[in-house]
Parts: C-alpha cells; structure tokens; sequence
C-alpha cells in the first residue's frame, strides 16, 4: 500500500516561512512524512510545480535550504496533466495550481492521498471522483 503526501500552496509558504503561524502544524505533518519514510513505510511527499510556482519556492535560493531537506519531490506539469487541469479549471474555476493538484490526485498510483491544505473543500472538488483525505491548516 503506497501513500502520497500533497502540499497546497499555503502548506508550502507555511513550511517556508518560520513565522507563518502555520508553520509549526505543516511541519509536524512534514516530520511524520520524514519518520515513516525512514522506517522505509512506503509514504512520500510532493509538491506539483505550479503550486511551487504560485508559493515562491525556488528550490535554488538559499532561504530554501531547509524546506528542500524535507525531500518534497516535484510534480510537473505534463501534456496529460494540463488537459485534466485545465478540465477542472472549466468545471471549478479554481486557480491553476489547485488544478494540477486535482490532476495530480487523479492520476495517482498510490492507494492512499493526503492534501495537507488551507482549503479542504477546494481539494476535494478537483479531487473528484477520486476519495482523499485532507489535513486542514
């Protein structure tokens, strides 16, 4: 059983950012990703791109040397995902990156999905039909 870990845009700018008043809660969630990871359980974390885009996180800049330690793999946004996304766009009206996110859950191999989020109905909604589990900050 493979379990996928999303980040939302929030959940990003939340990790980035000490002060955030979100940052303790995200990183909690990140640490318990890091843990089962290293007890080799099959869980991962990732980020789609254009939700790293709209969150401001350069994965070059120096400030982002801790939030890249977390090991948060990127997602891309591909000829097949972009269809999807901009189908959820249409249907949704939600912004770019919310819509590759939904993309992205749809297309998952993994038997589990997490969205540690701001907005758990958003994600819901481009996640559909697909069922997830949100974690609301």
């Amino acid at each position: 059983m493979s379990h996928l870990v999303l980040l939302d845009n929030e959940a990003v700018q939340a990790l980035a950012e000490p002060t955030h008043p979100k940052h303790r809660r995200v990183l909690s969630h990140a640490q318990v990703v890091a843990h089962r990871t290293r007890r080799q359980a099959p869980i991962r974390a990732a980020v789609p791109t254009s939700v790293r885009v709209e969150a401001g996180w350069d994965r070059t800049a120096p400030a982002s040397a801790l939030l890249n330690q977390l090991r948060v793999a990127d997602i891309a946004l591909d000829t097949a995902s972009a269809n999807i996304a901009a189908a959820i766009v249409a249907r949704t009206g939600v912004s770019v990156a919310d819509a590759h996110l939904g993309a992205v859950m749809r297309a998952a191999a993994d038997d589990q999905l997490t969205v540690i989020t701001s907005d758990p109905n958003d994600m819901r909604s481009v996640a559909a039909p697909r069922n997830i589990t949100t974690v609301a900050i």
